[in-house]
């Protein structure tokens, strides 16, 4: 299990990319057009810098939503592979059968 504290940042930073998503691809869309000037493509470039940087969603991890593990993330199921085993043997997941040969 990961640390709650851990969880809870992450959240954060989900609510934030939701929150800004808008304004910084509106910002991104005026920094990437060429036929501006290069004086409002920088002003676009500088307003993005001044946005929090938890609200760029590369910042985001993926997270087991069971046990909240970072790593080994499986993005179709939203859980890490230990927790996918575990609830594969007690046969909580349809059509998963642990392989034994």
């Amino acid at each position: 299990m990961a640390k709650k504290s851990a969880i809870e940042k992450n959240k954060r930073r989900q609510k934030l990319v939701k929150q800004f998503a808008a304004k910084r691809d509106a910002l991104k869309a005026v920094a990437n057009d060429q036929n501006l000037s290069i004086e409002e493509q920088f002003a676009a470039r500088l307003k993005l810098a001044e946005l929090p940087r938890n609200s760029s969603p590369v910042r985001v991890r993926n997270r087991c939503e069971v046990t909240g593990r970072p790593r080994s993330y499986y993005r179709k199921l939203k859980m890490s592979r230990i927790a996918l085993r575990e609830l594969g043997s007690l046969g909580l997941i349809p059509g998963l059968v642990k392989s034994s040969w």
